[in-house]
């Protein structure tokens, strides 16, 4: 039984297979391998992984590492506090494959109910905020605090940026792990930090903003007005890192002048994880729209002009701008963010403002209970978090005191903390008290009922917030249910076909992976408990960092950063301090191969790095002789090179051992990006190919779901020489010994998803993931003997075999019957399926990329659904069908257009909707219709209207 995972997993039977490796012309499976994978470069040993554990197995041992946690109630707060999920939200969004296999919402019209959902969420932040502009999300509060920094210096005024303005001002009453996150990405980029209290700070030349926490880490609370006016006066640009929760009683900060506002949404019904993954926010002031990082969804028409919702502005986007980009964010908390939005749709305005009321009830309570057995909070306005100054002795007797009662308090520098949550209970803070007077060595005090506001009348709210219709229509589950469904139909996931991706590798997301993140003791464990809560937790990072070490060939891990992108950037610092630390802190050229994706660039940059293109010849490959002269050129101040194997053209390149051994003779180091690692688990690695880090994107490669566009996971592996530098932690000890400072908000990421990526090793062992990365590339082989006749496949390798994806050629249809390769992915949701990657990394193609988990059914079927495609272009090229009224140029078509009266196509209603038999019994019909990207750019609506505007209309 203990194979039966990998036969669960991967999806052609054994039958199957023979079939398709007769199809690719080989006899083997081991023949097709050796076909694809260069001699040199193959692993001549198993890997040293434990051996497979049946779904049955594993669910028992999770469940044996959730026991060894130990979930207190937890008051430490620091950007982490219990939250309540309802359940509406958990099972029918995190617990739900339609709504957490879906992808990026790229194809819109496929994607409308993830839009939607993502438009509330921006809605929401926008109104709790009082900004006019919020994206879908960014990886957490602490790097959506470092984007607002670099943003604010790309936007200086003129005269500021051609005086070398590149200070920023930061109140020291933030929270620690923003603190160390800003200083990381500070230094590289140029900018210095100058903390100190806000209140006596000075504006001075050389300053472009100030950043504050509000309320502050301490928990207090100040009227900043007069403040933020100093600030403006002096064209200081403004950064507020706030509480949501704070902001449904207190006035926004975009009516009292900050410029941009950053935080969490974690407490709107997303579990602590033991650190994530939580959904950052970011909201800025429309004149920045041209700056903001990550995505936002706009709201545009579509070609019958009927609204429709799509990603806006997306010249803004690293995949654009490459080296100029200010930022590499390339995927968002898209799954925490619809959940977060669904919140605030289930409770809506007053609902919010009646939890955040007995949060605030609840710390009055506190406070005034403790101020009886003589304890004075350091603030005299406070909103949900207390802290008080004792000496050590007082201090640890009170956290003891409180811990043997279930209680974690937060142990602070000079005393402790207390910070109230959603759902605390009376018996919760009387246990607090009477830990206290047992700390005090005094007669305990009852906590007593209501308290009144603890803050000034001039900070209470007056400006309304989430007026629109959707955050007072869903009252009742039935309601909320009806409407979670209704936004799941308006996209295709994994649960309904193949999404052929390449680049992206959407595999099977398995439910046995999936079932441990909705336990208790996972998903309610916050990030800075003391280390013997956490002992499922650790034992599970250090057995998973492991594992992904051995399959990368290197001798350490790091889980830390949150996404693909963020490893990368933790990959470079980490090759940055080594370099340093030689005494060769002048190598800061970055070689970078022209098909690179653009988060690699984009990274080199944020590291502080120059980048200098490196060409690739006629198939794909990297132009080795252009590399050796560019790395003899640069060879003084080369750090590294950024590689991406099998390359970004699906490719085995054979002269990658020279490659790497040109950069080690020139003093540089090996970077590899791992977005194709799906192509080497088993076979080869990393390591052998001569790279000394490397990034791996666990929502790919390692089974975590996509989430329509997060979370992702992207942890580093590094070679022994660089292990001193990985990534370290203020809250907790995280890193080596030189470790470089924090790349995301939480010590270990996003821990709570790294479960799954644990679970798919120890299910498939090492025997199953060597089988697994041989399937992918027998599929993706599959496709290109069944497809290549009808689409040239750009590049292969020296054997015409592809790695695990490959590049169809659409190029010539343009010229032939003025087909772009927009039409082919338009026209494939007609069939029911969802694109491919559009134009990357070359114009005018589709990247495909199988992976391992999909059947030989499914890929005939997506096989049929391109040949049936082709034939429609071929009867456009030869005339017999109009050039604009024809199925390919409409695509695609929905329910309302098939159903309608008004029927005028020069085609039927059958071959628009149902191209194929196949389709009948499982249809998807897309939302809208073709979308208008460039009357969305123009007509930039990113937030829903208040009602007033449609009261107004009707008027």
């Amino acid at each position: 039984m203990a194979q039966e995972f990998t036969k669960r997993h991967i999806g052609p039977s054994q039958e199957e297979i023979q079939e398709m490796l007769q199809v690719i012309g080989v006899p083997t499976m081991d023949s097709l391998i050796e076909e694809t994978v260069p001699d040199a470069i193959r692993m001549d040993h198993d890997l040293d992984i434990s051996e497979p554990m049946s779904e049955q197995a594993y669910l028992a041992h999770a469940y044996e590492l959730s026991q060894k946690n130990q979930v207190k109630v937890s008051m430490i707060g620091q950007g982490y506090y219990p939250a309540a999920t309802p359940s509406v939200i958990m099972r029918n969004i995190f617990e739900n494959p339609g709504w957490y296999t879906a992808y990026t919402p790229y194809q819109a019209e496929i994607a409308q109910g993830r839009l939607e959902a993502l438009f509330n969420f921006q809605t929401m932040v926008t109104d709790l905020t009082g900004m006019e502009l919020a994206n879908a999300s960014l990886l957490d509060e602490a790097t959506a605090a470092a984007e607002a920094m670099a943003m604010m210096m790309a936007a200086r005024p003129r005269a500021q940026a051609k005086a070398g303005a590149n200070k920023l001002f930061v109140d020291q009453d933030i929270f620690a792990q923003t603190k160390d996150l800003l200083v990381t990405r500070a230094e590289p980029m140029g900018i210095e930090l100058v903390f100190g209290n806000l209140e006596s700070f000075e504006p001075e030349a050389g300053f472009y903003g100030v950043f504050a926490q509000f309320p502050s880490a301490s928990g207090a609370v100040k009227d900043l007005k007069s403040w933020a006016e100093k600030m403006k006066s002096s064209e200081l640009q403004i950064a507020i890192a706030a509480d949501l929760f704070a902001l449904t009683l207190m006035e926004a900060p975009g009516f009292w002048g900050a410029d941009v506002v950053v935080g969490s949404t974690q407490r709107f019904g997303i579990p602590m994880g033991f650190g994530g993954p939580h959904a950052g926010y970011f909201a800025t002031r429309e004149s920045y729209k041209r700056h903001v990082p990550g995505r936002i969804i706009g709201q545009t028409i579509d070609m019958d002009e009927q609204p429709a919702l799509r990603m806006a502005l997306q010249t803004r986007e690293q995949h654009i701008k490459r080296d100029r980009a200010t930022s590499n964010i390339c995927t968002s908390q898209v799954l925490l963010a619809v959940m977060a939005g669904m919140y605030a749709v289930y409770h809506g305005s007053d609902g919010l403002k009646q939890i955040a009321s007995s949060l605030h009830s609840s710390a009055a309570r506190l406070h005034k209970a403790l101020s009886q057995l003589g304890l004075n909070s350091e603030a005299e306005n406070f909103f949900d978090t207390l802290t008080y100054t004792l000496d050590d002795a007082q201090a640890d007797a009170w956290v003891a005191a409180a811990l043997e009662r279930g209680i974690n308090l937060g142990r602070v520098q000079g005393g402790v903390q207390c910070a109230t949550f959603e759902g605390i209970t009376s018996e919760v803070l009387q246990h607090v008290v009477d830990a206290a007077a047992q700390a005090l060595g005094v007669n305990t005090v009852e906590v007593g009922g209501h308290s009144d506001i603890q803050w000034p009348e001039s900070l209470h709210r007056r400006s309304s917030f989430m007026t629109h219709e959707v955050f007072h229509r869903y009252r009742s589950e039935t309601e909320m249910m009806r409407y979670i469904k209704k936004l799941e139909r308006r996209d295709i996931s994994l649960n309904h076909s193949m999404i052929p991706l390449g680049s992206c590798t959407m595999k099977l997301n398995a439910a046995t992976e999936m079932l441990p993140l909705s336990w208790p003791a996972f998903a309610n464990m916050h990030p800075m408990v003391p280390s013997h809560q956490a002992q499922g937790y650790l034992e599970m990072i250090a057995e998973l960092e492991k594992d992904l070490a051995t399959i990368t060939g290197f001798a350490a891990t790091s889980l830390q950063p949150n996404s693909g992108a963020q490893g990368e950037y933790a990959g470079l610092l980490v090759i940055r301090a080594y370099h340093q630390a030689r005494g060769e802190g002048h190598r800061n050229i970055v070689l970078i191969p022209s098909s690179a994706h653009g988060t690699n660039p984009a990274s080199a940059v944020m590291a502080g790095m120059k980048v200098v293109v490196v060409a690739c010849d006629d198939h794909g490959n990297i132009d080795v002789e252009d590399l050796r002269t560019k790395a003899e050129e640069h060879a003084s101040d080369l750090s590294a090179l950024m590689l991406t194997y099998p390359s970004t053209h699906g490719v085995f390149e054979t002269a990658v051992m020279e490659v790497t051994e040109i950069i080690h003779q020139h003093g540089g180091q090996v970077y590899m990006d791992g977005a194709n690692m799906n192509a080497q688990v088993g076979l080869t690695s990393p390591g052998i190919i001569g790279a000394d880090v490397c990034h791996l994107n666990l929502h790919k490669t390692f089974a975590i779901p996509h989430g329509g566009g997060g979370p992702g996971v992207g942890p580093i592996c590094v070679a022994s020489h660089l292990a001193p530098f990985l990534p370290g932690h203020p809250t907790v000890k995280t890193g080596g010994e030189q470790a470089v400072g924090a790349v995301s908000a939480a010590p270990f990421g996003s821990a709570l998803v790294t479960l799954i990526s644990y679970g798919y090793i120890k299910m498939l062992g090492a025997e199953g993931l060597l089988q697994s990365t041989k399937a992918a590339i027998l599929n993706a082989n599959y496709l290109k003997s069944r497809l290549e006749q009808a689409y040239p496949v750009l590049y292969s390798g020296v054997k015409g075999r592809a790695a695990h994806e490959m590049i169809l050629d659409c190029r010539p249809f343009k010229v032939d019957a003025k087909v772009e390769v927009t039409d082919i992915a338009k026209r494939l949701m007609d069939y029911g399926y969802h694109a491919p990657t559009v134009s990357f990394p070359v114009a005018g193609t589709l990247m495909v990329e199988p992976t391992e988990s999909e059947s030989k059914f499914e890929l005939d079927r997506f096989c049929e659904a391109m040949l049936q495609i082709r034939a429609e272009i071929d009867s456009i090229s030869n005339g017999d069908v109009d050039a604009e009224l024809n199925v390919l140029k409409q695509a695609p078509h929905t329910l309302n257009m098939v159903v309608s009266d008004d029927w005028n196509m020069p085609y039927s209603r059958q071959q628009a909707a149902y191209p194929v038999d196949g389709i009948i019994d499982n249809k998807v019909w897309p939302a809208v219709r073709r979308v208008n990207d460039a009357y969305g750019d123009r007509n930039l609506v990113c937030s829903c209207l208040p009602m007033e505007a449609y009261e107004e209309a009707e008027v």
